[in-house]
């Protein structure tokens, strides 16, 4: 195992660590994940590898955040892979930034059991933003993601947490239920990070069969293709477009395609509606299928 590397079961002895960390002032960085990591976790890794002493990265299949018991028992856990994708992007970020502080990176890495002693029976609900799309399409999907990161931020106690934009809806959940508990700690937003076709990272992917995969690029390039097109339509005319564009090729089934403001995540029915608007989409790939999920900015 790496030097500055340490894998904890155990919360207490995480905990324990953390302390020790505090008591000598150094600042805590932590990026909450589900494992199956690839390179979009890793650029969260180093942007808290570069801005903290410390990075916590947790891997845990949340179990009440699905909806869905074959989407939990099939979710890809690959913990000794994720372990070696760390150590990599932690030696590479240290060496790239030459710190003359000494860093670390815990991996905590807990059973169900041990993340829930008890059943959690908290209720999170930050209408409108946690129950449109996302919210509407998977109930208790966010109740759960709040259980989980509000218990992760107790244990962890971060000064920053770092979440990629590919989960858009539910950086601006998180954000909500970090207000309502007042807690100090500061939400980071990173850049999508795909793949040079365009596919937004996500573990999920590797669900994909060769055919899956192969079409699954359509997604992005529709969207992306549809910002050209909304200077000269209206918001449904981009809408169906977008919806049509996808929904031609065999194999893509759009769930929903939403064109929103930015902060409240309420449908827009003209571009001069707000300054921010975004399209979040969630598309089945493949026969078995795979639920893949993106968005893209146009205005902001």
């Amino acid at each position: 195992m790496h030097p500055e590397m340490k894998v904890f079961n155990k919360i207490v002895e995480l905990q324990n660590q953390l302390f020790e960390d505090r008591k000598q002032g150094k600042e805590i960085g932590f990026v909450p994940t589900m494992g199956a990591l690839h390179e979009g976790h890793a650029s969260l890794v180093r942007r808290s590898v570069k801005e903290n002493v410390v990075t916590v990265v947790s891997v845990f299949v949340n179990p009440t955040q699905f909806n869905d018991k074959n989407d939990l028992k099939n979710y890809p856990r690959t913990l000794e892979a994720d372990c070696k994708l760390l150590e990599k992007t932690f030696d590479e970020e240290t060496e790239k930034t030459k710190s003359t502080v000494s860093k670390s990176i815990y991996v905590l890495a807990p059973t169900v059991e041990e993340m829930y002693p008890t059943p959690d029976t908290r209720q999170f609900e930050y209408p409108p933003i946690s129950t449109v799309m996302e919210g509407a399409h998977r109930p208790g999907h966010f109740n759960g993601v709040c259980q989980v990161v509000s218990r992760l931020f107790y244990i962890v106690k971060p000064l920053r947490a770092y979440f990629g934009e590919k989960d858009w809806q539910q950086i601006a959940v998180v954000k909500a239920m970090v207000r309502q508990l007042g807690l100090p700690v500061q939400i980071v937003e990173c850049e999508i990070v795909r793949d040079s076709d365009g596919l937004a990272r996500s573990s999920r992917n590797t669900l994909l069969a060769p055919d899956e995969r192969a079409i699954a690029p359509t997604i992005y390039k529709a969207l992306k293709e549809s910002i050209a097109y909304a200077k000269t339509h209206t918001v449904q005319e981009t809408h169906d477009k977008v919806v049509g564009d996808i929904n031609s090729v065999d194999g893509l089934d759009v769930e929903y395609f939403s064109i929103v403001d930015g902060n409240t995540l309420q449908n827009v029915q003209s571009w001069d509606d707000s300054p921010y608007v975004v399209g979040c989409i969630t598309v089945y790939c493949g026969k078995t299928p795979i639920r893949l999920i993106d968005h893209i900015k146009y205005k902001e």
